[in-house]
């Protein structure tokens, strides 16, 4: 019985290379193939890896085949192979963590640079533009918020340039005097 390893490559390399070198491997394979996945997985502790690492293993042996003199010993040749496999993936893993003496610490926060202070002073805010009239609210929000010039925030809300003007500084007023933020900015 032949198997094809390849079909590409066994067009590419011609007759010879149709059928395995070692079918006993396959037969092999498919017999021991529960038993390795274990040990496999219990080197791994993961069943992707574990079929991952059987894989490398089985390759290694395949590639060895017929150096191997006894094939009673197989397993022992097999689960050898997984294991130096699996040590050297351990050892190849890279660390990103190194000892030291001392922890690193953040540095301290500034006074201002408090984010829950942050936070605070502008969830009030929002609070307090929520308190403006609707069309103030609408030129802060478009002016401040959304960062467009007085012209753009005119042509958007359908209005003259001046009462642009006029509204945000009365706005501007507003929030200067609204006492909850008065209490946060101290």
């Amino acid at each position: 019985m032949t198997t094809l390893v390849c079909t590409s490559a066994s067009k590419a390399a011609g007759p010879a290379a149709q059928t395995l070198p070692y079918p006993s491997f396959s037969s092999y394979v498919r017999a021991r193939q529960p038993v390795l996945l274990r040990t496999a997985r219990s080197l791994t502790g993961n069943p992707s890896d574990a079929e991952d690492l059987l894989q490398t293993a089985l390759t290694k042996t395949y590639v060895a085949w017929e150096r191997i003199e006894d094939h009673r010993a197989l397993d022992g040749y097999v689960r050898r192979a997984l294991l130096n496999t699996r040590t050297s993936q351990w050892r190849k893993r890279k660390v990103d963590e190194f000892a030291c003496d001392e922890l690193p610490e953040p540095d301290p926060v500034a006074a201002g640079d408090d984010p829950a202070e942050q936070q605070a002073l502008r969830d009030a805010m929002w609070r307090a533009i929520m308190r403006l009239p609707a069309r103030q609210r609408a030129m802060v929000v478009l002016r401040y918020y959304e960062d467009l010039s007085e012209v753009q925030t005119a042509e958007v809300l359908g209005v003259s340039v001046g009462t642009v003007k006029s509204a945000v500084s009365r706005a501007l007023g507003k929030l200067r005097e609204d006492a909850e933020l008065g209490l946060v900015r101290r």
